[in-house]
């Protein structure tokens, strides 16, 4: 649950490319429409449509689909079927020469009451987690940051995430109250970075856009402005797998509440983010696994604690339990 809802159920849609010769890639549509964003059903219009296309045409050349969602899963796919081709992990095909390392990962709590807030900060600090993103945009924001300050000490980090549910006012004052707490960033505060801009002459608090910048130009953008200390990236909010975005900004990696795919994807992209500077060391909020009950991954669960390794193998490192995507299909 976040300040833009409830969501009782991921549905994503799994893109499967096979060539010739039987080798498959991979990739996954994380549809974010609670963001505004394209529907389940017309995401899985347009990959249909761009399939039948691609088959159509055979060597043509097909456009991508429109939304991000869409491009991210036919991107990714292509990505992963090149790598198993050649016999190398994506991230060899995405930085080649650079030695894959874990990414370490975030907490991410559940908008609720202190109490609640505070519970599940209890659970992921005793998998060793020690960076927590709380979801705020309810009446009980500060006192959600009280209760896990208080509850876990200084020693842990926090950080905060309103989706754009605070207006320019509302997030001046609440940053304000709990700026003594010691808050590594706040995210996507306000809805646009002209406000983003405003807030961060207001706060001593890192500021990093999320909704508000999905590609190098508005990257650019919030550069020029000053609008933003960084940006994190989503594969389905970008629609690719270059995480960079022009350089203009540090990014980092977080979940759409992604798939397996998805968070293999991410893993191997964030490879190719840089390792030195402030920001390098900074947590990506890919640990979003823990929130569901099953996964469709024959590797099972990837995470290990805090840390997401990049799964070995060729491409993806991923395969498909087919019994298990059977039970969870629509």
């Amino acid at each position: 649950m976040t300040a833009r809802g409830t969501l009782e159920r991921r549905e994503i849609v799994l893109l499967r490319i096979s060539d010739a010769d039987g080798v498959t890639g991979l990739g996954e549509a994380v549809p974010l429409s609670l963001r505004g964003g394209a529907s389940l059903k017309s995401v899985f219009t347009e990959i249909t449509d761009w399939a039948q296309a691609q088959v159509d045409a055979r060597d043509g050349l097909i456009p991508l689909p429109a939304s991000s969602a869409s491009r991210c899963a036919v991107l990714t796919a292509l990505a992963d079927l090149e790598a198993r081709r050649a016999g190398l992990p994506l991230h060899e095909l995405l930085s080649p020469g650079v030695k894959a390392v874990p990414v370490a990962c975030n907490a991410t709590l559940t908008t609720d009451s202190p109490e609640g807030v505070l519970a599940q900060a209890e659970g992921w600090a005793a998998d060793g987690f020690t960076v927590f993103k709380l979801k705020l945009g309810s009446a009980h924001d500060v006192g959600q940051v009280r209760a896990v300050r208080d509850g876990l000490g200084d020693e842990v980090a926090i950080r905060l995430d309103a989706n754009a549910s605070w207006s320019l006012d509302q997030a001046s004052r609440i940053l304000s109250e709990v700026e003594p707490l010691a808050i590594e960033l706040v995210e996507q505060p306000v809805e646009n970075l002209d406000e983003m801009a405003a807030l961060r002459k207001r706060t001593h608090i890192p500021v990093v856009a999320d909704e508000s910048v999905s590609d190098s130009d508005e990257a650019e953008r919030a550069s020029r402005l000053s609008a933003c200390d960084a940006i994190t990236v989503k594969l389905s909010k970008i629609g690719s797998l270059d995480v960079r975005l022009g350089g203009f900004l540090p990014t980092y990696l977080s979940s759409a509440l992604d798939g397996p795919v998805g968070i293999a994807a991410a893993a191997h992209a964030a490879q190719s983010l840089p390792r030195h500077g402030v920001w390098a060391t900074v947590s990506h909020g890919l640990a979003t696994e823990r929130l569901f009950s099953e996964t469709i991954a024959d590797q099972g669960k990837l995470l290990d604690g805090p840390l997401l390794p990049v799964p070995p193998g060729d491409g993806l490192g991923i395969s498909i339990d087919e019994r298990a995507l059977t039970s969870l299909r629509l």
